[in-house]
């Protein structure tokens, strides 16, 4: 397994825009597909967007996600990003870093390690 840590959360206005971010241990990063997940309080935890293995290859979002952010990835730095724009406050939720060993996908089933999570709280 890898293990995560997600930094870059807080508290943004509407409108405004953020760029998480995940690092990861480990010599085998290159090797997984990474994901975000969001889960907002009360809400079951959801896909947002993966990143397959290779920088430049497959990416996978929700659709309600893909205007809006964009994953990338840093391999020589085993970091792996999400950046968020046009923010609004139905996307406050604490983000999580996820791993997987398949390729791209948004299902939470096949993401075998996960991050603590950042916090991410839009205001009105």
């Amino acid at each position: 397994q890898v293990q995560l840590v997600e930094s870059g959360g807080g508290l943004v206005q509407a409108g405004g825009s953020l760029r998480l971010s995940c690092a990861a241990s480990g010599r085998t990063f290159s090797t997984y597909t990474m994901g975000w997940f969001r889960q907002a309080p009360g809400k079951e935890r959801e896909f947002v967007a993966a990143a397959s293995r290779n920088i430049g290859g497959t990416t996978c979002y929700a659709d309600s996600m893909k205007a809006r952010f964009t994953i990338s990835r840093d391999n020589g730095k085993n970091t792996v990003y999400l950046q968020m724009s046009s923010l609004n406050p139905e996307d406050t939720a604490v983000y999580y870093c996820a791993a997987s060993s398949r390729p791209c996908s948004g299902s939470i089933s096949v993401f075998e390690s996960w991050g603590q999570g950042t916090q991410v709280t839009v205001s009105s």
